[in-house]
């Protein structure tokens, strides 16, 4: 390869007709690197198939196929470089006379392209001095040709009685003629069924009409007055221009539209007014499958309600709402319901969907799932209302079964509760939630059937019973408190640890009542030396097991926890220990269960073996064995495969004698005997 290209006077471009059999054609011209050489068949662009060999080469290089081009395919390679600047040079630094020279080198490959396309171009000969090159304005030359007037400037010319409406073809490669009533079938307005758009003129036959002839129908920019319902059944749309393209209902005693199918697309509309703006329910057959767009619905009774209706085998399941806003409704926003005996609308998905009072004094709430089952989602919606009757930003209804909020927000001037769990909803789930009303963030009659992550208020998350099989905690916190005041100290829930202190005198812990505390577990510890005793007990009951608890030593605690009926000690250094009474003669284990054993050889010498003292069950346990008899008869205290306590078995050879052993891991060693 060259040390740099030399860009020769040339058209980047070529083309041949291939034989069926050539796989390797030429390009002419240089190119900088591969991605600077488009090539084509026929007019459609390749991106596969082919090698280029030669980017870097002034000559140029070639292209080879992997199958060589059908007989009479036209093959086109052209050079096709971003118009850009590809190097810099610094002040005062080296100048590269191979930096120069590629520089120059892409700047004339990219005027030869920009001259190219200019030469394709209509253009003023060079011999003529050139007139107007300015078309005339859009309003002039609409539905008109383009012609020349006496001074060869352009001008719109009318085409009434000239020529015949022409066929269309569309630019492109591959493009096929059509005739233009054919084309102008692509695109059916309500227009073309005579409805007129400007508020006053009732269209509600034109659109009944396209819709009962085509499926898919345009609604241009306009205001079109409605007088009854229109139905939407299997897969027909409605698309329109955004907010200009305008559905009017002449009063708030009709539905604006009724989708009783499939697959029906409502897209870049506004409706305005009407009982239910867009209710959906399964009539004849299933409501499935539906999708509304980028639509706003202002000022009806209900924006969008989606019914069980009247028979189960014509369900209202997995219809989609995105980017909707419901603005000035006067009962609900969204409402989920079953008005006869079929089945509650399931697995529906509202995105980016808001429901926006704006002023107007609702009746209802902002969303209200009052029946609904199976993971009906709400992601990314909002609910800022007014409401003077103490309805909720977002409701969860009785029938509501498994309905999955995320990311909601919640905003009332009213002060509305901004989440509502009725009684009778189920498994509810809700995460993150931005509560801006002054009422309740989540006000929950369910009786806790729901789970929240970062949502409610003060807990803001809340999660049922949950089973996990493998958790690796890296820290786990507990709060904290001091109590250092003598006298009654009442505590409450907000701590599960209390450090105590009682050096200025007795202090008692008094817990809340078990019925308020219910699964809630508490430790309160004794931490100075003094002898003023720290006492536990309870609100109103009777105290951990039934007790007041007293600790009185310096790290006497107790933990206790509550079944919502009482207070029970769960751990502590207070508790009375464990003792076990054998009566036998012969050999007897000491399995290491309790702390004390009373032993009585009344009928017979006993001999009592401590397991081994590398045993798992006694390294670090201390052990006292005591006989209790009258008898002459021995208890011996020995050690299972080894010497026994102190390196001998020792006997207890009169009553009450008495010994205290304790293992560190290699050896039972005496504490203390009497």
């Amino acid at each position: 390869m060259q040390e740099h290209i030399t860009v020769p006077d040339v058209t980047p471009i070529v083309r041949y007709v291939a034989d069926g059999a050539q796989s390797v054609f030429i390009y002419p011209f240089p190119i900088f690197e591969d991605a600077n050489l488009r090539v084509y068949l026929d007019g459609a662009p390749q991106v596969s198939g082919f090698t280029i060999s030669g980017a870097g080469d002034s000559a140029g290089g070639s292209v080879m196929f992997d199958v060589a081009p059908a007989n009479t395919v036209i093959v086109t390679l052209e050079r096709r470089l971003d118009i850009e600047r590809v190097t810099d040079f610094l002040e005062g630094g080296d100048f590269s006379a191979a930096s120069i020279n590629n520089e120059l080198d892409y700047m004339v490959a990219a005027l030869q392209q920009v001259e190219r396309a200019n030469d394709l171009m209509l253009q003023y000969g060079d011999h003529e001095t050139p007139g107007l090159a300015q078309l005339p304005d859009k309003a002039v030359r609409v539905n008109k040709a383009l012609g020349f007037d006496g001074n060869g400037d352009p001008i719109a010319v009318s085409l009434e009685g000239s020529m015949a409406a022409p066929d269309f073809t569309a630019v492109g490669a591959g493009a096929a003629t059509r005739t233009s009533s054919d084309k102008l079938k692509d695109v059916i307005s309500i227009k073309d069924f005579g409805a007129v758009g400007d508020g006053l003129a009732d269209d509600t036959i034109a659109i009944q009409n396209a819709l009962s002839a085509y499926d898919s129908i345009y609604i241009p920019n306009g205001s079109y007055l409605i007088t009854s319902s229109i139905e939407l059944t299997d897969r027909k749309s409605l698309i329109g221009l955004g907010q200009q393209s305008i559905v009017k209902c002449q009063s708030t005693s009709f539905n604006a539209f009724e989708i009783t199918g499939r697959n029906v697309v409502i897209q870049n509309l506004r409706i305005e007014g009407g009982d239910v703006a867009l209710k959906f329910f399964g009539d004849g057959t299933e409501c499935t499958q539906n999708s509304v767009n980028d639509v706003q619905l202002i000022g009806p009774n209900i924006g969008i309600q989606l019914d069980g209706y009247t028979n189960s085998d014509y369900p209202c399941y997995w219809n989609n709402f995105r980017a909707i806003l419901i603005e000035q409704f006067a009962t609900h926003g969204v409402h989920l319901t079953l008005s006869g005996v079929g089945d509650t609308p399931n697995a529906n998905r509202f995105h980016k969907v808001r429901a926006f009072s704006k002023g107007v004094l609702s009746t209802g709430h902002g969303f209200y799932v009052e029946h609904g089952s199976f993971n009906n989602s709400f992601i990314d919606c909002e609910a800022d209302m007014d409401n003077s009757t103490g309805g909720a930003c977002f409701r969860i209804g009785v029938g509501s079964n498994k309905t999955l909020l995320i990311n909601l927000y919640t905003e009332s001037k009213t002060g509305l509760t901004n989440l509502q769990f009725d009684s009778g909803s189920i498994e509810t789930s809700i995460f993150n939630l931005t509560s801006n009303s002054a009422g309740a963030a989540i006000l929950d009659n369910s009786g806790g059937n729901y789970d929240a992550y970062n949502a409610g208020f003060p807990d803001k998350n809340r999660m049922r019973k949950t089973a996990v099989t493998d958790l690796t905690a890296t820290l786990m916190r507990f709060d904290t408190e001091f109590i250092d005041t003598a006298g009654l100290s009442a505590i409450d829930l907000t701590h599960s640890v209390h450090i105590v202190n009682a050096t200025n005198g007795a202090i008692t812990i008094e817990l809340p009542a078990a019925g308020d505390s219910v699964g809630a577990e508490i430790t309160i510890k004794k931490v100075d030396n003094t002898g003023n005793i720290v006492t536990i007990t309870e609100n109103g009951g009777d105290g951990p097991d039934g007790n007041s608890l007293q600790l009185g030593g310096p790290n006497d605690y107790a933990t206790v926890i509550s079944n919502g009926a009482a207070w029970y000690i769960k751990a502590s250094n207070r508790l009375a220990g464990n003792t076990k009474f054998i009566d036998d003669t012969g050999t007897v284990d000491i399995d290491m269960a309790v702390d004390v054993y009373l032993i009585s050889s009344f009928s017979g010498a006993l001999i009592t073996r401590l397991p081994p003292a590398n045993a798992a069950e006694a390294i670090g346990r201390i052990i006292t064995i005591k006989k209790t008899d009258t008898s002459s008869n021995v208890v011996t205290v020995s050690e299972q495969g080894g010497s026994g306590p102190d390196g001998f078995s020792q006997p207890l050879n009169a009553q009450f004698k008495a010994i205290t052993v304790v293992s560190n891991g290699s050896s039972w060693y005496i504490l203390s005997t009497f």
